[in-house]
């Protein structure tokens, strides 16, 4: 397990940190250029603020420079901006700048939880949901929003009860809002096994059946998924945090629960969106290379280059990686 660190990030240390790595910082986030590689060209926006818990802030900029450098996409990472202060920090429920920027965007991967922000920052990322153009959740990108200062858009919420919108964003748009933790929180893992006849499946090339552990544990989803949503990886609840961990025995793994899916998500206007979701991406998770390569593999499937998914994608770390512990830090936290 890696040492804790301050759950907020001063902009000062950050800039250092990204210019030390060749990327552009503005007040909204940080920018990595695509210079070369089958992404050239593609704009993806990744939105950080899962509350402090995963790690968002520290896993987003990870996969992002990994998806510049050896894959050419062109990724910008948002963050949670405390307004008074400047600083990145994760549990800031109401601003995400920079936003303005999925108008011109290819993909959006979205890593936030329970975000209450005001209706000019939301309406950029209905819009962009809205166009049909893709979107990748992660882990709490399930329940995205929770509204409770403005109307306008409470429908979104992650427990909505509207009709239409039941279970708000993550129903919708996902497949699947937040439910409950199946197995025991921090104390349990998880390793994905592939869904049945799902081995030829593109997402999941150069990834081999059960190489990818995680140390959070798994979701639980209502099964089956809507008709629209297609299993990709279900996850066996581990006895205890350790990748040489076994099974837990009886019906917490029988079903299993699908922990990575994707959706044909068709918009109110018409449009037709391809979906990848996945309730695994916490900054440790993404320590495992399969999982990485999982996420990679999403994102070039979610911009229509599935046939140019590597057979084995390059998914090796740019510079030092040491992240939140995510069991570390379960008491500093707020669940789920």
């Amino acid at each position: 397990m890696t040492k804790k660190k301050p759950i907020r990030f001063l902009l000062l240390f950050t800039t250092l940190l990204f210019t030390a790595t060749g990327a552009s910082l503005s007040a909204a986030g940080v920018t990595y250029q695509g210079t070369h590689g089958p992404g050239v060209g593609k704009k993806i926006i990744l939105v950080a603020g899962d509350d402090g818990e995963y790690h968002s802030e520290e896993a987003l900029p990870a996969l992002a420079k990994i998806l510049a450098v050896r894959h050419g996409f062109t990724c910008t990472v948002l963050f949670s901006i405390n307004p008074h202060d400047g600083t990145i920090d994760p549990r800031e429920k109401r601003n995400i700048p920079g936003l303005e920027a999925l108008k011109t965007a290819d993909l959006l991967v979205l890593f936030i939880r329970w975000k209450d922000l005001p209706d000019d920052q939301m309406k950029y990322i209905l819009d962009y949901a809205d166009s049909g153009k893709p979107i990748i959740a992660l882990r709490t990108g399930t329940h995205p929003f929770l509204f409770k200062t403005s109307k306008t858009y409470e429908k979104w919420s992650w427990n909505s009860t509207i009709a239409g919108f039941e279970g708000g964003f993550g129903r919708k748009v996902l497949g699947e809002t937040w439910v409950a933790h199946h197995g025991q929180h921090g104390q349990q893992s998880t390793r994905a096994l592939f869904a049945s006849g799902e081995e030829q499946n593109p997402l999941l090339r150069g990834i081999g059946n059960g190489e990818i552990w995680v140390p959070t544990d798994t979701y639980e989803v209502h099964v089956p998924l809507p008709a629209s949503c297609h299993p990709v990886l279900l996850g066996q609840v581990l006895s205890w945090i350790g990748p040489d961990s076994e099974a837990v025995p009886g019906k917490v793994n029988s079903p299993m629960m699908p922990v990575a899916w994707t959706n044909s998500y068709t918009t109110d206007s018409g449009h037709t969106s391809r979906i990848f979701t996945t309730t695994m991406g916490a900054a440790d998770d993404i320590e495992n290379e399969a999982m990485r390569r999982l996420v990679v593999n999403a994102v070039y499937w979610a911009v229509g280059l599935e046939l140019r998914i590597p057979e084995r994608a390059d998914v090796a770390f740019i510079g030092k990686y040491e992240p939140h512990s995510f069991p570390s830090d379960l008491a500093l936290t707020v669940k789920p």
